[in-house]
This record gives structure tokens, C-alpha cells and sequence, in this order.
């Protein structure tokens, strides 16, 4: 039986790259990249060959693979294997590059910054520091060729192979016999004489001084060069100087000389620093301590380096959500870090963590995620939105906080394109129709009819039949302005969807009753659309063979190409509503939900009125609208839709000032239109969405909405109010006769009873099932 040696080098986890070597530093050693046979990640392989004859540097090499194999500490370079035979010797470490091509390739893209110099010498000196005072050893190699960096941009020292006791066990410094590393040591060494008085750590930190030399000006030809600073920053200089001094004596300790670097005006007193010394000790910080440093981490990332982000801070932002319970603070810097990975590094690493995040019930992280969904809803696929976020997300349309149910509205706009039949054209729609019909806050309100207007195209064609006309008939009969505005803009926006049929029978008349509206605006998109809408009929009745173009989109299936046309007749309501939702919400910390915004009916004649809430800014009044020029106000429209259009809205944070050039909607909403609704508080019965015929449905709500109320006694008309502005009108409405005819030929038609119903006009009063008084007859 025959038995074969085992090759250890062929059985050795780790294999060589069959790339030429990285780098050929001057010494013993060659680096190769290598990698991991079982899981393929990335290694870095040191390889010495031993040779007959060269047994002093075989000598040296083994040194150095006993050094690296027994020092542990973050700015060594890390040992993983070994291996060691009796023609080669293998040290395996984490993936680096020599310092010398890194600083090279950096320079070939740009440079590096100064911030990333600070902080890798940071590294080096504590690494030397941690040699001399812990460990009482002199690393007698330190220069460009020892100083290598990770994927992280770390700066990691190596080169342990001239390593000996500060204490003197073990003989003196071995020879190097290399010129390029001899060239570094301190002048001292030459004096035979022995009599220069030096400290253990003087020789390390004149090769330090050399080093950042190197670092700032290139390659040293020779060491009188060290005289000249050069590019070395003024800030460092001083300290420099004290490094490459000819007195050994007054050399500092490496620890010295990092306190004084990071003294207030220092070279490595920066943010940058500061950053990486709370990551190394985030472990033992307090909780308070973690919150403040991830609230002002996302300032920082982005004078911060790619590499830095994606390999050092990204872990550390996992890492505090996995178990350190950090909370909504890391949403911030994560979503800013991911916008350095790949695809698949976002699907690996970020993707499950935004998953499980969506089952918080933590509001403040539920509500970030709202807001920042726009920066990894294109990573995320189809089955995980429909099962494992949708469900999460329409929880917040129940939610009793205005703020989540306004940002889940708004995060339809981006779930839409990836959502299922079911979830889109049923669950979506029955949330839609309660919000819209039942929710106190106007802002939610209106932002639900846009955000139907821009989804629109998504839906099936029978969902689109029986949802958009009574949905946006709806929303002009709100008391809040800009809902009725939203209303408007939602038929214009989805124009295409509707049949001819349904243009002249049930939105042109809709729209047809808004040109007499209160309120400017709203009867300025009121004639928008019926000129938008009437030029499409009347073309189609010119030419009666256009009708199937007209109508093509009518019954087609979901179109998403669509949708560009809603965003641009809708996309300016969203943004003023978020901002006056924004404004409501800080201008009353401390009330309820239900009482932020809620319109207010005007107080009748002889009550006494309640103090007027002060509001942030003054707007312009809108109850003065016949006395402003007719130019203004076409001029004022235009800019407000372009700069709406142009605006964010996914952060509630928007500035107030926008307010501020617009109609005040929150003033507007609490008199206009009030006789035409019933009052928001009023709390009912809780609704069955389980079906469209149910009350509360689009259906339902368009047809108990199709015959406005009259007004209750004492109610004033919108131009008898001071809306804010300096002195109360004092102007009719030019609408109070059209008013007053239309409720005299309302009243005359209610003598007649609706098919279904027996009603009587009593005393003024509708009556259900009044018996019928007959008038005596005369003899």
C-alpha cells in the first residue's frame, strides 16, 4: 500500500491570485492578492521563497510571521493564516494595498483630502504609540513601504520584520542591509560613539517625520530634504519640525504628539476624526450619546470618503439598528450611504433591514421611512412590497397621527406602479374613499384626491369607471379650498379616461357649478377645465371619426405612461397642503390629532364669536379677490404651479414661506363652501368597506353630495369675513344674488320628492314622511 505526502500548500484554505504581485516593497516579502477558497472573499498574501544561502533573511521573515501572528490591535495590520514550510512561508491578512499605490491611484483621481491624511496618520502614530508604551517595542521599519490601507481607506501598519525590544532582551537592532530602508534611519544611529542621549522612541518618531514628508511631497531622494516642510500643511508643520529634530532628547512620545495634533487648531482636530474615534468606542457609549452622534452624522457623510461610508460606517449603522436599538436616528445616514452601493450590495445589506423596519411600531421610524421612500423604492420587488410592506404601510391611513396618514398617502404615489390587483384596486381604493370623505384634516383630504389623480392611470378600467368621476365630483364640494382645487385639477389630469358621454353629462356640469365659487383660485381652474374639456367635444363633434382616438385610453387596461400628465396638472397641491399641515402641526404641539386643522363653521348672529388663531405668516386675503388685478392674478398662478411642480414634498419640514404668497387655505377652508357640507367632526357609524354599494363608497358619497343644503340660519357670507388682511370688508359678494336666486329656485324644486322618498318642504324644513296638509275648500 503506497502513501503519498499531502502537498500543504495545495491543501492551504487561501490560493493564490494569478495576478503579477501587487507591490515588491523593499524586504524579505512579496504581496499577492489572494482570496478565500471557501467563500471566494478577498485576501491579501504575503510570500517569502526561501533560498539556500540566505539564511539571515530567512531568519528575518520568520521574525516577522511570529510579530504578525501574536500583536492584535485595529491599526496593525490584521493576521488571518499562515503558512510555513521549508521553501516558502505564506501570511495571510485582511485584502490591503501598499500606501505607496494607493496614494498614487488617489492622486490620479483627484487627490486625496486632507481629512483622509489626518486620519490615517492618526493611525499610524497610535499604532506606534501602542508598540512603544504597551508592548515596550521599537518597530525599527517605519516608511512608506510599511504603511498599507484597506478597502475602508485605513491606514494599517506593517513591515514588523527589523522589530525588536525596547528593553534589550534579545540583542540590539538586526541589520537591515537594505539601502532604501537604511536612507530612513535617524542621524544618531551613524555616531558610533554611543554618547547621544536618546529616549526609546526617538528613532520610530524621526521615521515617522520621514513618513509624513513622503506623504505630502513624494518620494525623499535624500534626508537634508527633510529640511524643507514643502507641501506639508502649516498646521502640522510645527509639530513636524519637532520630529526630524538633530536632538533625539526632544522628540516626543508618540502619544504626546498625538494630543498635541489634537489640540483646538490642530491638524487632526477635525470631524472627520472625531467621527472615526466615536466608531472605534461606539460599543461603550451611552445610549443619549449614540442618538446625538447619528442625528449629526448624516451633516457629515458627505465631505466624508465613499470608501469610508461604505466599509466602516454602513456596519456601524446596521449594526446600531440590529442591537443597539438605535432607532429612526440611523434612517438618515443609512438611505445617504446607500446612494454609494451597487444594486445588489442595496439588496444585500439594506434591503432586509428597510423590510423589517416597516414592522415597527415605533411612529418616528415609520414616518422617516415615508418621507425617504423615494430613495429605495427602486430597489425593492414586487412580492416584497405586496407582502411585506403594503400590509405595514395602510396601518398608517388608520393612524390617529395627521402627519403619518398625510405621508402615507403621499408613499402610494411611489407603491402604486408595483402594487397587485387586490391591494390597488380594492384596499387602496376603500382607504381613498373613508379618507376622502371622513378624515378631519382638509390638507389629508385634498392630498388623497391628488394622489388618486396621479395613480389614476394604474387602475383597472372598471375600477377607473366607477371611482375617478365620483371620487373628484366629491372633492369639489369640500369646505377646504384647495381640495375643491384638487378636484378640479384631478379631472383635467385624467381627461383622457373618460367617455365622451361622461364629459358632458357628469363633469362638465360638476365643473360648471364651481365658476361661481368663493374662492378665486378654484374658479380659475373651474374655467381651465370646462375651456379644456369643451374644446375636446367640440373637436369630436367637428369631426365625429376622432371619437375612437379621443376615447382609446377609456377602456384600456392600467397605462403607466399616463401619470406624467397627472403630475403636471396635480403636483403643486401636494406640496402647499404638506406645507400647511407642517405649519398646523408646530403651530399646535400640543392638541389633538382630530383638532389641527379642522374646519370651522362660522359662528351665527348673536353667539359670541371665539379669539381667531393666530397663524404664522399673514397671507393674502383671499375674501378681497374682486379688488386685485386680473394680470396679478395670472401671473401669481403660473409661478405657484412652477414652483410646486419644482418642490420636494416628501419632507414635512418645508419652509412656511411658501404659505406666505398663497390664498390662506386653513382661513378659507373654515367659511367657504360651508353650507354645502356637513360639519368634519361629526362622528358616525363606523363604516363596511366591504363593499362599494356600502355607504361612504365614491359612489355614495358623489350622490348624497349631488344636491347641496342651504345654509343654516346666521351664516355670513365669505366676503363678510375679515380673512387676515387689515380691515374687514366692508364689499358685497357678487355672488350673494346668484346665491340668493339659486336657493329661491332650490326651495321651489324640493316641493317635488325624490324616486324613493316621501319628503315635504315644511316651514322650510325637509321632512321625511310628513302627512300631507290639504288646503280647506270654500263652499
Amino acid at each position: 500500500m503506497w502513501l503519498f505526502a499531502r502537498d500543504p500548500v495545495r491543501d492551504f484554505p487561501f490560493e493564490l491570485s494569478p495576478e503579477p504581485p501587487e507591490g515588491s516593497p523593499p524586504g524579505p516579502w512579496a504581496l499577492h492578492r489572494g482570496r478565500k477558497k471557501a467563500t471566494g472573499s478577498p485576501v491579501s498574501i504575503f510570500v517569502y521563497d526561501v533560498k539556500p544561502g540566505a539564511e539571515e533573511l530567512t531568519q528575518v521573515a520568520k521574525a516577522a510571521f511570529k510579530r504578525l501572528k501574536t500583536l492584535r490591535h485595529p491599526n496593525i495590520l490584521a493576521y488571518i493564516d499562515g503558512l510555513e514550510t521549508d521553501k516558502c512561508l505564506h501570511i495571510v491578512t485582511e485584502a490591503v494595498t501598499p500606501l505607496g499605490m494607493y496614494l498614487k491611484a488617489r492622486a490620479e483621481a483627484g487627490g486625496l483630502k486632507e481629512l483622509e491624511l489626518s486620519w490615517g496618520l492618526h493611525q499610524i502614530v497610535k499604532a506606534l504609540s501602542f508598540l512603544v508604551n504597551d508592548c515596550s517595542l521599537i518597530h525599527n521599519n517605519v516608511c512608506m513601504a510599511a504603511v498599507f490601507v484597506d478597502r475602508a481607506g485605513e491606514w494599517k501598519l506593517g513591515g514588523l520584520d527589523y522589530m525588536y525590544s525596547a528593553q534589550g532582551n534579545g540583542g540590539g537592532p538586526p541589520s537591515k542591509g537594505i539601502p532604501e530602508l537604511e536612507q530612513y534611519d535617524p542621524p544618531e544611529l551613524a555616531d558610533s560613539s554611543g554618547r547621544a542621549v536618546r529616549e526609546k522612541w526617538s528613532a520610530d518618531m524621526w521615521r515617522l517625520g520621514c513618513l509624513i514628508w513622503e506623504v505630502f511631497n513624494g518620494p525623499l531622494p535624500r534626508a537634508a530634504a527633510l529640511r524643507n516642510p514643502g507641501k506639508i500643511p502649516k498646521s502640522l508643520v510645527p509639530h513636524y519640525c519637532e520630529l526630524v529634530g538633530a536632538n533625539p532628547k526632544v522628540r516626543p512620545n508618540p502619544a504626546r504628539f498625538l494630543q498635541n495634533c489634537r489640540a483646538p487648531g490642530g491638524f487632526m482636530n477635525n470631524r472627520f476624526v472625531e467621527t472615526n474615534l466615536f466608531l472605534e468606542e461606539i460599543q461603550i457609549k451611552e445610549p443619549a450619546e449614540k442618538q446625538k452622534f447619528f442625528q449629526e452624522l448624516s451633516k457629515s457623510l458627505d465631505s466624508f470618503p465613499e470608501d469610508f461610508c461604505r466599509h466602516k460606517v454602513l456596519p456601524q449603522l446596521l449594526t446600531a439598528f440590529e442591537f443597539g436599538n438605535a432607532g429612526a436616528v440611523v434612517l438618515t445616514p443609512l438611505f445617504k450611504v446607500g446612494k454609494f452601493l451597487s444594486a445588489e450590495e442595496y439588496q444585500q445589506k439594506i434591503i432586509p433591514v428597510v423590510v423589517k423596519m416597516f414592522s415597527s411600531t415605533d411612529r418616528a421610524m415609520r414616518i422617516r421611512l415615508l418621507q425617504q421612500m423615494e430613495q429605495f423604492i427602486q430597489y425593492l420587488d414586487e412580492p416584497t412590497v405586496n407582502t411585506q410592506i403594503f400590509p405595514h404601510v395602510v396601518h398608517g391611513f388608520l393612524d390617529t397621527n395627521p402627519a403619518i396618514r398625510e405621508q402615507t398617502v403621499k408613499s402610494m404615489l411611489l407603491l402604486a406602479p408595483k402594487l397587485n390587483e387586490a391591494n390597488l384596486n380594492v384596499e387602496l381604493m376603500k382607504h381613498f374613499a373613508r379618507l376622502q370623505a371622513k378624515d378631519d384634516q382638509g390638507p389629508i383630504r385634498c392630498n388623497t384626491t391628488v394622489c388618486l389623480g396621479k395613480i389614476g392611470s394604474y387602475l383597472s378600467a372598471s375600477t377607473r369607471h366607477r371611482v375617478l368621476t365620483s371620487a373628484f365630483s366629491r372633492a369639489t364640494k369640500d369646505p377646504f379650498a384647495p381640495s375643491r382645487v384638487a378636484g378640479v385639477l384631478g379631472f383635467a389630469a385624467t381627461h383622457n379616461l373618460y367617455s365622451m358621454n361622461d364629459c358632458a353629462h357628469k363633469i362638465l356640469p360638476v365643473l360648471c357649478g364651481l365658476t361661481v365659487d368663493p374662492e378665486k383660485s378654484v374658479r380659475d381652474q373651474a374655467f381651465k377645465a370646462i375651456r379644456s374639456f369643451l374644446s375636446k367635444l367640440e373637436s369630436v363633434s367637428e369631426d365625429p371619426t376622432q371619437l375612437a382616438e379621443v376615447e382609446k385610453d377609456v377602456h384600456a387596461a392600467s397605462s403607466p405612461g399616463v401619470g406624467g400628465a397627472a403630475a403636471s396638472w396635480a403636483g403643486w397641491a401636494v406640496t402647499g397642503v404638506s406645507s400647511l399641515t407642517s405649519k398646523l402641526i408646530r403651530a399646535h404641539p400640543t392638541a389633538a390629532p382630530a383638532e389641527a386643522s379642522v374646519p370651522q363653521r362660522p359662528t351665527p348672529e348673536g353667539l359670541p364669536v371665539p379669539a381667531p388663531t393666530p397663524v404664522p405668516a399673514t397671507p393674502t386675503s383671499s375674501g378681497h379677490w374682486e379688488t386685485q388685478e386680473e394680470d396679478k392674478d395670472t401671473a401669481e398662478d403660473s409661478s405657484a404651479a412652477d414652483r410646486w411642480d419644482d418642490e420636494d414634498w416628501g419632507s414635512l419640514e418645508e419652509a412656511e414661506s411658501v404659505l406666505a404668497q398663497q390664498d390662506d387655505w386653513s382661513s378659507g377652508g373654515q367659511t367657504s363652501r360651508a353650507g354645502q357640507t356637513s360639519n368634519p367632526d361629526h362622528k358616525s357609524s363606523e363604516l363596511d368597506w366591504s363593499s362599494w354599494e356600502a355607504e361612504g363608497s365614491w359612489e355614495q358619497g358623489w350622490q348624497e353630495s349631488s344636491s347641496p343644503e342651504p345654509p343654516p340660519e346666521g351664516t355670513r357670507l365669505a366676503s363678510e369675513y375679515n380673512w387676515g388682511g387689515p380691515e374687514p370688508s366692508d364689499k358685497g359678494d357678487p355672488f350673494a344674488a346668484l346665491s340668493a336666486r339659486r336657493d329661491a329656485n332650490t326651495q321651489g324644486r324640493r316641493r317635488l320628492s325624490w324616486p324613493g322618498r316621501s319628503a315635504r318642504s315644511v316651514g322650510g324644513k325637509w321632512r321625511p314622511n310628513a302627512p300631507r296638509r290639504r288646503r280647506p275648500r270654500g263652499p
